[in-house]
């Protein structure tokens, strides 16, 4: 149990740390607002910020690069600037909950897919290893004469998939340390191999990449209506996978390869493409200020979305930028280490604005706008937070019963196949402590 009380005095005892560091990130993020106010005074075009970056002596990533959506903004401002931080503010306003829902009514005969994804991962306390990856998926016509689609996809994880090889992937190294041709040396599995919850991860990282790609291939193979509009595919996360650095190589080279295969079927099959991150700890923009204006503190803790904040109205959003951390990872992307774009957009009243990713063709195909209001709309419809992620998440969640029926099966299966499942004296232990 807590023991409120000396949590409390332990929370008294650091009180100065917690003021210290309040006061020195407020600093901080006083002297990059600033810099973001400057931007315009300093930088007239989006070719000054570029050439600016080209001029450094040293070859530090720039962060994030300007669009041609900075030029539309300052034609849109125009001089003077300063103390502009740059926004483009959504035309629409809405007295009350119920009006914003009609103006959302616009999505009609827009369909829009989403997946999410759940896993269990290797259980360790039983003898032979095992895991699940379900990802749901929600399709939403907005049409009442079409139906909704709710689906799922499911794929186990079984000892080949989750022994760690010697080359550090889960799968490539083998099943040569088990003794018995069905692992029936119990424990001796887990002795002699590490379970790898990171496979369980990456395989839910990939099954809804695929599961998004298939479906846009199909929605562009089948006949369309000559009043269809194009489709929206929500991912929820990052189309930039940053956080596979510090992952073994061949780890981070699937990851990198499942997020190219988003990239390039959504502009072969011209669907648009949001990754939604509703709390984001990029520091593209962040990056950017410090290389083009110095010098500025650094700061390990200020991210772009807090740039903004209280600096937009519901909908207002930023100028496009593209993203160029120009780390190892980024450049596996190759020919499309600079094609990912981003937007960070307010969805509620009370949150830093939420991150948008999305592929560079739909900047430069003019439909940004449209699609933004597309999101927008399901925002609306999920009170903070897209319907249609949200719909996809209820499909693919599995719950505490969702698990213990899982491993009732599977030890049904076991039994069945003669697979010598057993568990550790711990766990039964507990099972019978908690009845």
């Amino acid at each position: 149990m807590l023991y409120a009380s000396k949590v409390l005095a332990a929370l008294a005892a650091k009180r100065d740390h917690f003021q210290g560091f309040g006061a020195d990130f407020g600093k901080q993020v006083n002297a990059y607002r600033e810099a973001l106010r400057q931007l315009g005074p300093r930088y007239p075009t989006a070719a000054d910020i570029t050439a600016k970056l080209v001029a450094r002596a040293d070859s530090s990533p720039a962060g994030a690069l300007p669009t041609q959506e900075y030029d539309r903004w300052r034609a849109l401002v125009g001089d003077p600037v300063g103390g502009l931080i740059p926004t483009l503010t959504f035309k629409e306003s809405f007295e009350h909950h119920q009006q914003s829902r009609v103006w959302a009514e616009r999505i009609r005969g827009v369909t829009t897919l989403a997946v999410d994804g759940s896993q269990l991962p290797p259980w360790r306390d039983a003898s032979l290893p095992v895991g699940l990856v379900q990802v749901g998926l929600f399709e939403n016509p907005h049409d009442p004469a079409r139906s909704y689609v709710k689906d799922v996809v499911v794929e186990i994880l079984s000892p080949v998939d989750l022994v760690e090889g010697e080359n550090g992937m889960g799968g490539q190294g083998g099943l040569s340390g088990l003794s018995g041709p069905t692992g029936q040396s119990g424990h001796r599995v887990q002795e002699s191999f590490a379970y790898s919850d990171q496979m369980v991860n990456l395989r839910r990282f990939e099954l809804e990449a695929q599961t998004l790609v298939n479906w846009m291939q199909r929605y562009r193979e089948r006949p369309a209506e000559a009043s269809e509009r194009f489709p929206v595919v929500f991912f929820d996360g990052s189309l930039v996978v940053s956080f596979a650095l510090t992952m073994p190589l061949p780890y981070r080279e699937r990851y990198v390869s499942a997020a190219l295969s988003l990239l390039q079927a959504s502009e072969d099959y011209q669907v648009p493409l949001i990754g939604y991150i509703d709390t984001s700890y990029a520091r593209d923009v962040t990056t950017l200020l410090s290389r083009l204006f110095e010098p500025l503190p650094e700061t390990r803790h200020l991210h772009d979305a807090l740039l903004w904040q209280g600096a937009l109205e519901w909908g207002d959003r930023t100028p496009a930028f593209v993203s160029a951390r120009g780390d190892v990872l980024l450049s596996g992307y190759g020919s499309r280490a600079e094609q990912v774009a981003f937007v960070y957009v307010q969805m509620t009243s009370y949150r830093p604005p939420a991150r948008l990713e999305f592929p560079r063709w739909m900047l430069e195909a003019g439909i940004l706008d449209e699609v933004l209001d597309i999101v927008r709309a399901e925002v609306i419809a999920g009170n903070g937070y897209p319907y249609a992620i949200e719909a996809a998440d209820a499909v693919a969640v599995i719950s505490m019963r969702d698990r213990e029926e899982f491993y009732r099966l599977f030890q049904d299966f076991a039994d069945r196949n003669d697979l010598g499942l057993s568990f550790s004296s711990k766990i039964l232990s507990k099972s019978r402590r908690r009845v």
